[in-house]
């Protein structure tokens, strides 16, 4: 079996994959590694899918740092021939800033995270999944599978892993979760950027369901989270408070539990992470309902620039 690893990243950027690469264990299976420059990390990966020769697909993000023995779980999982795709987590390094950690903490936690919070940890064992589990900075696909099924929707960023994994579970074949295939990966550094993020992910929910014209209602209590908001100022009477009241119950809760497990500096800041987080992320798919960024944007006309790497030396 042998493994064809794809980063795709922008025209210039750094791979700081690849350190994690350099450490993966000795007898690690037959792999390769496909750089794909581009501006648009869907179609990059369909493009290097295209060109890769190995059995299974495995996509990194650029920072994605994997653990040594990520190669050799893939191929264990990979045996079951009904296995179509295998990922694992991705977790926020502990040297991320007392900021990136209380992003990493909200994530990965049932208030914030809600159904995807294992996306942001390890927990359990190896089981079937979905794409409540399943992230594309660390997923890996049987190659003959991802073809047979057209890849990515190149209109869709993110939430392109989300609409693929819906139409494989229709066509009944097995996806594993893996806990212990983490990747490392540091939270967004700043207030602004992980607002940006918020928002894109929401507007990738967005379009997503116009796309495939099913609608979950888990995506959409953070758009009525926003609305109701955006409302309280305006309205005087004292029922209309009380699901306030009782979300600022669920933060202190969280609060308290961060204070005993990570400490006061990082708890302090969940307020407002926990408020950005819901209310951004809903604002976004309120955003991506009304004004698709995919109607807007011919899909072909984005150049892919692939590398494909025979050995790790110095310059990467």
């Amino acid at each position: 079996m042998k493994i064809s690893i794809i980063i795709p990243v922008k025209p210039g950027g750094a791979v700081a994959a690849i350190e994690g690469l350099r450490n993966l264990d000795p007898d690690s299976p037959d792999h390769e590694v496909i750089v794909a420059e581009g501006k648009k990390p869907s179609r990059q990966r369909n493009m290097a899918a295209g060109e890769a020769t190995g059995d299974i697909l495995y996509f990194l993000d650029d920072d994605a740092l994997v653990v040594p023995d990520a190669l050799k779980r893939l191929a264990a999982c990979f045996a079951d021939q009904n296995v179509a795709a295998v990922g694992g987590p991705s977790l926020t390094p502990l040297s991320d800033s007392v900021f990136q950690r209380s992003i990493a903490w909200a994530l990965a936690s049932a208030f914030g995270g809600g159904a995807v919070r294992n996306r942001y940890r390890s927990v359990g064992l190896l089981r079937d999944s979905d794409d409540r589990e399943l992230i594309l900075c660390n997923l890996a696909f049987r190659r003959e599978v991802y073809l047979s099924f057209r890849g990515l929707d190149e209109r869709l960023y993110p939430n392109e892993e989300n609409e693929l994994i819906d139409r494989l579970l229709q066509s009944g074949v097995r996806l594993l979760h893996d806990p212990g295939m983490f990747v490392r990966r540091s939270q967004r550094p700043t207030l602004a950027a992980f607002i940006r993020q918020m928002k894109t992910y929401g507007k990738g929910r967005a379009e997503q369901t116009l796309l495939s014209r099913t609608v979950s209602f888990k995506a959409l209590i953070p758009a009525l989270f926003a609305l109701y908001a955006l409302t309280l100022p305006f309205v005087r009477v004292w029922w209309y408070f009380i699901p306030a009241l009782i979300y600022c119950l669920g933060v202190l809760t969280n609060m308290l539990l961060a204070v005993n497990r990570e400490g006061l500096p990082l708890a302090l800041r969940l307020p407002m992470v926990y408020t950005l987080l819901h209310f951004c992320y809903g604002a976004g798919f309120i955003a991506g309902l009304l004004s698709p960024r995919y109607s807007k944007a011919a899909e072909s006309s984005v150049a892919v620039t692939m590398n494909r790497l025979k050995n790790f030396g110095s310059s990467w």
